[in-house]
């Protein structure tokens, strides 16, 4: 609601996009909060109704699920509370320095730099109703328990709000990524011995940009190529029916069976 009013404020050419993932029984009102403030401004509202079955991953597939129906020019309310969320929940996944770069500023998220804090201070400021979405109390998810309990905890034992520092520390981290990726663009993953000569860091990320469909391989799997690209071994598996083998100095990849 707040990225509505400052994107109408700031004179954009506003349309709301409203995704009812039908996960709470009283989601399907929530678009009578919304309709009455977007037609006194008037901005016209896009209504998608997405199935989004309960159970394991749920936040992941409700959010493929949302931006599988919006367009690819979107913006999103994201605040810096959400990104330092994000900072802690990548970190407890073993994310690097590229997850833990977090959400990339820009256009698609406007609001970034502002708190949440300041999103709910603009609606009360224009006197409009907001929803609560009753999921973002409930412990079984990941993000909620981040929110709720973890961040007020770091609160407490450091004397100080630890969201502008975490803010801060994935701004440093993803120039760090941004700048050994760039480096990376100068090795070939298929050259074994200039692999095995590079940097360890600028390494792996020549092999995650070659060999990332359907996913980036992880660590172990790395590990394992590059012990093929030393010449340590003839070849190894590297997952989905692949296999990475060395011949004639250069890296195959190739299917099995």
């Amino acid at each position: 609601m707040a990225l509505m009013l400052l994107a109408h404020a700031h004179g954009l050419v506003v349309t709301a996009i409203h995704v009812d993932h039908g996960l709470r029984t009283e989601s399907a009102s929530d678009i009578d909060v919304i309709d009455p403030v977007a037609e006194s401004l008037g901005i016209s509202v896009i209504v998608h109704s997405v199935q989004v079955e309960h159970g394991p991953n749920l936040e992941a597939r409700a959010r493929a699920a949302r931006y599988g129906v919006m367009p690819d020019n979107v913006m999103t309310g994201h605040t810096a509370d959400d990104q330092a969320e994000t900072v802690l929940i990548n970190l407890l996944r073993g994310a690097g320095a590229q997850g833990l770069g977090a959400m990339r500023p820009g256009v698609s998220r406007p609001l970034l730099a502002l708190r949440r804090s300041d999103t709910h201070a603009v609606c009360a400021e224009a006197g409009i109703a907001t929803i609560t979405d009753s999921t973002n109390t409930d412990p079984k998810f990941q993000r909620n328990r981040v929110r709720n309990e973890l961040l007020p905890l770091m609160t407490e034992i450091s004397l100080r709000d630890p969201v502008p520092l975490l803010v801060r520390s994935a701004d440093v981290l993803r120039d760090d990524n941004d700048l050994l990726e760039e480096l990376a663009l100068n090795i070939d993953p298929t050259d074994a011995v200039a692999l095995a000569a590079a940097p360890a860091p600028l390494a792996r990320r020549a092999l995650r940009r070659w060999l990332s469909d359907p996913y980036p391989p992880d660590l172990a799997t790395l590990e394992r190529i590059m012990a093929v690209a030393r010449g340590e071994t003839l070849a190894c598996d590297i997952g989905e029916n692949r296999e990475i083998r060395r011949s004639k100095q250069r890296l195959i990849l190739q299917l099995l069976g």
